[in-house]
């Protein structure tokens, strides 16, 4: 794997860092704010907004630009997002910061993962995706609970320069590793927009959006959970985190590396861990031996579907691959908005916390069913008599 993929999943680090950290210090924004926590857990919805509109307005914007420039012009706008944020005490615009870092981290996604793929070649594209999204893996497991121990001791002020710190770094990588022209293979516009008409990319995004949803809608109120629910003190909570993308990291690993010739299978088995994991949450929210684990295995399982979820949609989108990965984005920060938002509803109902699990759980079993269409579609489409490839792999 060429050192630039591994340097691209470093500026994914930098940017996923922010996109996760607020799981951490909800409560502390909630109180400096003078917000409640589920509106406070909206800042999470409104990045999420911010990702699934710019991922593909993004991708049609820099199309015909070399794609280290767009890289760097998109690092630099988040950078400066996140210093706004670190600075105002009004919740509005902290919001608008959300959306408009967000916005520019879409449009960083969708360019670093069409690079990745073309450094790596075809044979290797969920390897290569799993470096990229280990990027995000690695925000959960250092990132995420450096920014709440950030939060908790200097204020959640301080993960927000942070991060702006660590996208300058990014940026210099991407200076030292990027070449500056460029690539030979220009996308073109209208390719693009027919290959979008594919029902086969609108099922991967459903894939996409459902198994993502599943995850977040308990992500995202794991602190207040833990904290009020399981009754663990706030001290427990970077540690979990920190387990959560420890198992993250390994199940995005083992994916990479089977998806390429297994990617129906590995999400069958990722999403029914999910499921399972997810039940047990809510079941046993109230026993730490219990809930701990579930949590660190949803991690373990919800990431392990992500390399799949990504090389069916470049399978599919074979030579227009720049806007299918664009709206996979979206399909994923679809899944990032409604995941939070459904949670927020269930808690401001007067549901308690374990709610989120059957939540989480439901998802997960929703996508799960898009699995046996995606393989029938496949097989209508493969050649009469021949085996079904996808990813360089029969199913």
């Amino acid at each position: 794997m060429p050192l630039a993929v591994y340097l691209l999943g470093l500026a994914i680090f930098a940017q996923g860092t922010s996109e996760l950290m607020l799981a951490g210090i909800l409560p502390e924004i909630s109180s400096d704010l003078g917000v409640s926590i589920p509106a406070a857990g909206l800042l999470i919805s409104a990045f999420a907004v911010g990702m699934l509109v710019g991922a593909p307005i993004l991708a049609v914007v820099t199309l015909r630009w070399s794609r280290r420039a767009a890289m760097l012009a998109f690092l630099a706008v988040f950078a400066l997002t996140h210093v706004a944020g670190a600075i105002t005490s009004s919740y509005g615009v902290l919001l608008a910061t959300r959306v408009a870092g967000a916005f520019v981290y879409a449009g960083f996604w969708a360019v670093a993962s069409v690079t990745a793929i073309e450094l790596a070649g075809p044979q290797a594209r969920a390897r290569a995706m799993s470096v990229l999204a280990g990027g995000l893996t690695v925000a959960t497991i250092v990132g995420l609970p450096a920014g709440t121990l950030l939060g908790q001791h200097f204020g959640w002020r301080s993960a927000f320069w942070a991060v702006a710190g660590l996208s300058v770094v990014a940026m210099g990588s991407i200076v030292a590793t990027i070449p500056s022209g460029r690539s030979s293979d220009v996308p073109e516009l209208r390719q693009e927009v027919r290959n979008l008409r594919n029902p086969q990319l609108w099922l991967a995004y459903s894939t996409t959006a459902l198994s993502t949803g599943a995850i977040l809608v308990i992500f995202s109120y794991l602190a207040p959970l833990l904290t009020s629910t399981t009754g663990l003190s706030a001290g427990w909570i970077p540690l979990i985190l920190a387990l959560y993308g420890v198992g993250a990291l390994i199940g995005i690993t083992i994916s990479g590396r089977v998806a390429d010739r297994h990617p129906f299978r590995t999400l069958l088995v990722s999403l029914a861990g999910v499921i399972a994991a997810a039940v047990v949450l809510a079941v046993g929210t109230h026993t730490p031996w219990l809930a701990v684990p579930a949590v660190i295995a949803i991690g373990t399982f919800g990431f392990a579907a992500n390399p799949a979820v990504n090389s069916r949609v470049f399978t599919v989108a074979g030579a227009a691959p720049t806007l299918a990965a664009a709206f996979n984005i979206s399909a994923f920060n679809v899944g990032i908005t409604v995941g939070p938002w459904l949670g927020g509803l269930a808690l401001d109902a007067g549901a308690d916390y374990p709610t989120v699990g059957w939540l989480g759980a439901a998802l997960a079993l929703l996508a799960a069913g898009t699995i046996p269409l995606a393989i029938r579609a496949t097989h209508q489409t493969s050649p009469p008599g021949g085996r079904v490839r996808v990813g360089g792999g029969a199913l």
